[in-house]
């Protein structure tokens, strides 16, 4: 009888264990995770020549959505603030001018947040391309 009670208690000594890491492990699933995997980004691309430059083409690509702007007005361009999920990974900027004088330039940025995360200049004359590219992933 004495056996019967010790395999009857370790039983219910097992179920209570079953039945308490279960209770931890969907309170612990069911938990807010703070680490956010992905955020969100204010973004800008800029292009700007040296007076007398001509910006020809300006490509812009925010994940897999390009877009292209042709003969803008005037020796500088920006895309204004967007916001850009870092899910979206890759950031590019290309811009072609042409460029009176030995001395000029073509400079491209790339805004994120508020800081210049990337810049590319070129300096010379006749048709000059700059391009830059970002990406949110780390490798």
């Amino acid at each position: 009888m004495k056996q019967f009670y010790k395999s009857k208690s370790l039983l219910r000594l097992s179920f209570l264990f079953v039945l308490l890491f279960s209770v931890i492990t969907v309170v612990n699933s069911c938990k807010k995770d703070d680490d956010e995997e992905f955020a969100d980004h204010v973004v800008q691309f800029e292009v700007k020549t040296t007076t007398g430059g001509v910006i020809r083409a300006i490509v812009t690509q925010v994940g897999t959505t390009k877009t292209d702007i042709f003969d803008p007005v005037g020796t500088t361009w920006s895309s204004g603030e967007f916001f850009v999920n870092s899910s979206q990974a890759q950031l590019n900027l290309d811009a072609k001018a042409d460029l009176p004088n030995p001395d000029s330039e073509l400079v491209v940025n790339l805004w994120i947040d508020g800081e210049i995360v990337r810049t590319k200049k070129m300096v010379g004359a006749g048709p000059l391309v700059a391009s830059i590219d970002y990406s949110f992933l780390e490798l």
